[in-house]
């Protein structure tokens, strides 16, 4: 689900996450035109991509705490490893996760096979990804992220 599109990357939640929304939820940052790795992006696509997770990140912060969701952290990854191209995956830490414990380590199936046979997550709900925007875009307009 399509969350906030910026001139060269989406922001999307995905339709299986690997962490539900009760342990934080998952968001992912991925470039309209695909790149190996970061080391493959020009200085405006590098900066475009740095604000956007802060802004991201900070927007699951708020809402998701809003929403009853206690955020701790979030993990920012550039995976890569079942998808061999360039995306960041944000994974909220919820200090109450059910099955992510707070403090530890993320417990991600080791391959693509096993997460597809894995239980499904429970993805963020429709009232998430629309507050999400809204933050993303009110964060955006700020002086911080304005001159960014």
């Amino acid at each position: 689900m399509n969350i906030f599109e910026s001139r060269h990357f989406n922001i999307i939640t995905p339709e299986q996450p690997h962490v539900s929304r009760s342990d934080g939820g998952h968001l992912i940052i991925n470039p309209k035109v695909a790149v190996a790795d970061r080391t493959h992006l020009d200085r405006e696509r590098a900066i475009e991509l740095m604000k956007l997770t802060m802004v991201a990140g900070a927007a699951m912060k708020t809402v998701l705490t809003q929403h009853g969701i206690d955020i701790g952290r979030i993990n920012y990854q550039d995976n890569g490893n079942w998808r061999h191209e360039l995306h960041v995956h944000l994974y909220g830490r919820a200090r109450s996760a059910p099955a992510q414990p707070y403090g530890h380590y993320l417990a991600l199936p080791p391959t693509a096979q096993a997460f597809k046979t894995q239980a499904p997550q429970q993805p963020l709900t429709a009232a998430d990804v629309a507050a999400l925007s809204a933050e993303i875009v009110r964060l955006l307009a700020t002086e911080k992220y304005r001159a960014f």
